[in-house]
């Protein structure tokens, strides 16, 4: 067919709404198109323009580059039959070409305000090169660090993960989709991928409809509700369903109780390994039960391309059923504006792509996100002016590492290492001294003693340890907690010089340091930093930002604790020194490090726990405020934790959840009174007839620094 000719079709006016414009070129779509726009492909599949140009295209990824994209759009646009534009995506995870920290990072500032800034700065980049849609966030909820795709979310709590979803959607799309700078979000993977199996990617998940309602899914509801345009099907058998073939929780629960109406991509040929999963024997039923399921794009399965005209013609699936996924597709199209400005001006990225106010702001979000574990006897800040400090350690001048998993269009030599980081801050009359140790990975101890050596004559060692970024992510999973090769080896012989040992984790999980934890006096989380992490890991060694990360997640004292979260249930025999409660013979039931966990360079006071009123109706709220001083000598942020526990109810509850937070920056000396107001949607769990309800009865009131630093307590009931 050749392209439209004539008079300018009804869906080609931008005057008209979005849904007649969808509809009018819906009526005018062959089967064939229809099917075209429901497939992606990565790249630039075989015969690309020819297929583009034929309508059997939906979209592309991993094609970047202004001048890339506005080609194989001008073959979408101007030489197929109905001109229906392509969408470009492409995972930017955790920034474009300005590579800022992991998310699992940015949750840990827990401000989701720098999250929706920082996703904002990922979407200029990403548009400016021809790109208008993301694979991100992903929002699973992880409770098992030896999943490598903890990296990738913001870790064990629904509530956190909600709050970081809503904002990095909004950080993405901003106000409108149709503006420019914003590119589409696509939350994923629907849903419960963070709880596969013994940490193993692809994994099985078997849990309950309630623990899926309670804990998986809130983070899902909360990108829904800031508007997501598209989320994607996951991997993962759920519950005996894969999740990409799984009607109940793609229809039932997304379309018809949370009214989203975007669309659902798979992840990569998610539909082609129903047949892998076993519920189906074919391709073409892989595609009957994918599309039926509520899956409207084919994700370089190719599955939708080879089987669905033939599954439509045959009966065993209807053409509406392709309409509605065609007509989703089509919506967001048009929402984005894509038929009014397909192309990208190629002149943009030269202005924004890594400008010096991504630069600056990369660096902050990076020394926001690190999080001080340790300072024993006020190690840390160190001074400035000491005479001889060594940087040691496989990561102490690695570029690629700080990268963290899905780099995107990142370059490791835009990196700042820490070692190089360290030299810019000191003062010109320091010496720096540089010993690598040892690999990341490896049995080898031949540099051990080259680091001992230049630690002895050193004021200070700092210690680089961690994960290279292949360690995380997608894939990256891992059998134990400990730190790779012999670099705990490493940490011990510089303790053993006698020097002062500051220890830096580069990571992308959370790990088991449990000795280190108890012998090296001062021990920063700084993740993976992004490109300006040299810096901020700098800055906040030599005391010129003062920490104000907390873990998203909780550190296990060793993987033999796995899985372990701090909003666990009770038991009927909770862990005490008696031999029959629920606990381990060979160590604390405690973590090393729990959720919500985060030092500063000053303390702070918590009094005045005030809750009102003291008896509420299930629809009703309580406030809860509580004065906090800052009795430290600086500057510095607390994050004010409320957790609650309803004490009794029809089904067992969490011995807490984490419901509200709040951060406050106070001078030295300063004071204030911090709120919080809690409701239905805070008090409200599934109770055994499988609703949501706010149930009667006394709830606990907790307040502090961490899930274990409670501070204040008290309590309301509702009658």
């Amino acid at each position: 067919m050749k392209p439209f000719e004539g008079t300018k079709p009804f869906y080609r006016d931008s005057t008209q709404c979005v849904e007649s414009r969808v509809e009018d070129l819906l009526g005018r779509m062959t089967l064939e198109e229809k099917i075209g726009q429901m497939c992606q492909y990565t790249r630039y599949p075989e015969n690309y323009e020819e297929l583009v140009r034929a309508g059997k295209v939906g979209s592309l990824f991993n094609v970047t580059g202004a001048e890339q994209t506005n080609n194989v759009q001008r073959i979408a646009v101007e030489q197929s039959r109905l001109g229906i534009p392509l969408i470009f995506g492409l995972d930017v995870i955790h920034g474009y070409s300005t590579i800022y920290p992991i998310p699992l990072a940015i949750a840990s500032s827990w401000d989701p305000e720098m999250a929706k800034k920082a996703a904002s700065i990922a979407a200029a980049e990403a548009f400016s090169e021809g790109v208008c849609w993301t694979f991100a966030p992903m929002v699973d909820i992880a409770r098992d660090p030896r999943w490598g795709r903890v990296a990738e979310g913001a870790g064990e709590d629904p509530y956190l993960g909600s709050a970081m979803a809503r904002a990095l959607v909004e950080g993405y799309q901003g106000e409108d989709l149709a503006d420019p700078d914003t590119i589409v979000a696509c939350p994923k993977h629907y849903v419960a991928y963070g709880g596969a199996e013994g940490g193993r990617d692809y994994n099985t998940v078997e849990v309950s409809e309630r623990t899926l309602r309670d804990v998986y899914l809130p983070p899902f509801k909360a990108a829904v509700e800031a508007g997501a345009g598209t989320l994607m099907s996951a991997f993962n058998d759920l519950n005996g369903v894969p999740a990409s073939a799984n009607r109940f929780t793609l229809t039932t629960i997304l379309r018809e109780e949370w009214g989203f109406e975007g669309f659902v991509v798979s992840d990569w040929n998610s539909i082609g390994e129903l047949v892998s999963h076993g519920i189906a024997g074919t391709r073409a039923q892989a595609g009957k039960e994918a599309v039926e399921a509520g899956v409207d794009m084919d994700m370089e399965g190719n599955v939708y391309q080879t089987t669905l005209a033939r599954l439509v013609e045959e009966g065993a699936v209807s053409e509406e059923t392709v309409d509605d996924a065609v007509r989703r597709i089509l919506t967001i199209k048009f929402r984005m504006g894509l038929f009014d400005r397909p192309y990208t001006d190629t002149s943009l990225a030269t202005e924004v792509v890594q400008c010096k106010e991504y630069i600056e702001a990369t660096r902050d979000f990076a020394r926001r996100s690190m999080v001080l574990l340790k300072n024993e006897n006020g190690v840390l800040p160190l001074k400035k002016d000491l005479k001889i400090v060594v940087v040691i350690g496989p990561l102490a001048d690695e570029q690629d590492a700080l990268l963290g998993c899905w780099p995107c269009m990142g370059k490791p030599e835009d990196v700042v290492t820490v070692l190089e980081g360290i030299k810019n801050k000191v003062s010109e009359e320091t010496d720096v001294l540089h010993a690598k140790g040892c690999d990341i990975q490896g049995d080898s101890t031949e540099g051990l003693k080259d680091a001992a050596d230049k630690a002895e004559v050193a004021d200070v060692a700092i210690v680089v340890v961690g994960e290279s970024r292949e360690m995380s992510g997608e894939a990256g999973c891992r059998s134990t907690l400990d730190l790779p090769g012999v670099q705990e080896k490493l940490v011990r012989d510089i303790c053993d010089t006698g020097v002062p040992v500051v220890m830096v984790l580069l990571n992308g999980r959370p790990m088991s340091i449990s000795w280190p934890a108890e012998h090296v006096p001062a021990i920063l989380e700084a993740w993976h930093p992004g490109i300006q992490g040299g810096n901020a890991v700098a800055d906040l060694l030599f005391g010129d930002f003062n920490p104000v990360g907390r873990l998203p997640v909780t550190f296990p004292r060793t993987v033999g604790q796995v899985p372990i979260y701090y909003n666990h249930k009770n038991t009927g025999r909770p862990p005490t020194p008696l031999l029959y409660t629920s606990k381990y013979i060979d160590l604390p039931s405690t973590p090393l490090f729990p959720f919500g966990h985060g030092l500063s360079y000053t303390q702070f006071e918590y009094s005045n726990l005030k809750i009102s009123p003291q008896k509420i109706t299930p629809d009703s709220e309580v406030e809860i405020s509580l004065d906090v001083k800052n009795v430290g000598d600086r500057k510095g942020d607390e994050v004010v934790q409320l957790y609650l526990r309803d004490l009794v109810g029809s089904v067992t509850r969490p011995v807490k959840e984490l419901k509200r937070f709040k951060r406050t920056t106070l001078k030295s000396g300063e004071k204030t009174t911090v709120k919080f107001v809690v409701g239905p949607e805070q008090l409200a769990f599934v109770n055994r007839g499988m609703e949501r309800v706010v149930e009667p009865g006394a709830f606990e009131v907790m307040v502090g620094g961490s899930s274990e630093d409670i501070r204040l307590t008290g309590g309301f009931e509702v009658t």
